[in-house]
């Protein structure tokens, strides 16, 4: 941090609560380059605060970050705009022979990405209360004084978003169901069987698909069919877990990466789909490692059995 000492108390205690703040703050926003604008408006408030005048610097700060994030959430400055080419969800990725991943888990110490999109409808009072009490512990007191609102007030609005919350977790039954719609989907593109891909896909399913040469957009069954059949080849790959959601990953021969597709199945159909097989955007991804025949993370230089080549993946960024 510019103007302090590396020795400074102040800097060597706010450090200590950045990662919690960080993980507050993007549990609010559901977006890491906002989590750490609004860890780093909490410090320049900091900087600027006599910090005498602080009992408990762990919940002041995480107040601060609080307050930030609600302002961010009511003025609808999450994931700022940017030029369509450039847009690209935050993707975690995990194969589905690995452990599970934190978005997996259900109410508890953490709510991960896969809750992200429930909380996204949650109105901002009802984040702030649900995020900072269920995950983060906060009193109702606390988050009280953020809101301002009484305790009590405070417990309705986290009772009634931990109710939608609840509401919207689908049984371990239904994530194995969207797999099995996925696999559908992926038998018949590799097959080019036109009819199948219809009966899986809704029929206006959105396709969207990040391309070195811009981000393209496919509407509709029967256009997105079409595309899938002719790159069916590119659908090969390993089965992996995309922000809580069926996905494939695939790798070329040296290892590297060449797609992602993530899958939403909604009711026995796909609604969406979208791809990534620009290279400049996956290596900024932290993505597995490639995967061998009996399933063991290797050495990016082996071979992909299940890998695709890159005309195949080409074929996906094809309007």
């Amino acid at each position: 941090m510019a103007g302090t000492h590396p020795t400074d108390p102040i800097v060597d205690a706010f450090e200590s609560h950045r990662d919690r703040l960080r993980a507050v703050a993007y549990r609010m926003l559901g977006s890491h380059a906002d989590a750490e604008d609004v860890v780093q408006e909490a410090w320049l408030r900091l900087s600027r605060q006599d910090t005498d005048t602080i009992d408990n610097l762990g919940g002041w700060l995480t107040t601060v970050v609080g307050r930030i994030s609600l302002d961010v959430l009511r003025s609808g400055r999450t994931r700022p705009e940017v030029s369509f080419d450039d847009q690209l969800p935050e993707f975690t990725v995990t194969l589905d022979d690995a452990p599970a991943p934190e978005d997996l888990v259900a109410l508890g110490d953490s709510v991960g990405l896969a809750l992200l999109t429930v909380l996204d409808s949650l109105r901002p009072d009802e984040r702030l209360a649900f995020v900072l009490h269920d995950v983060f512990a906060v009193p109702f007191a606390e988050i009280g004084t953020i809101l301002g609102k009484s305790a009590d007030a405070t417990k309705m609005l986290a009772s009634r978003a931990r109710r939608k919350v609840q509401a919207a977790q689908q049984p371990a039954s239904a994530g194995q169901h969207q797999r099995e719609v996925v696999q559908a989907f992926l038998a018949a593109a590799r097959d080019g069987r036109f009819e199948q891909l219809l009966q899986v896909l809704h029929p206006e399913v959105k396709f969207t698909v990040h391309t070195p040469n811009g981000t393209f957009v496919t509407l509709g069954a029967t256009e997105v069919a079409t595309r899938a059949r002719v790159a069916g080849s590119a659908a090969r790959g390993h089965a992996a877990t995309v922000n809580g959601r069926p996905g494939v990953i695939s790798w070329s021969e040296d290892g590297t990466p060449l797609s992602l597709l993530a899958f939403t199945v909604s009711d026995g159909h796909i609604t969406e789909i979208t791809a990534v097989v620009d290279p400049a955007k996956l290596a900024l991804m932290d993505l597995p490692d490639p995967v061998s025949v009996d399933g063991r993370r290797r050495p990016r230089t082996l071979e992909v059995v299940h890998g695709c080549s890159r005309r195949d993946v080409s074929l996906w960024g094809r309007v």
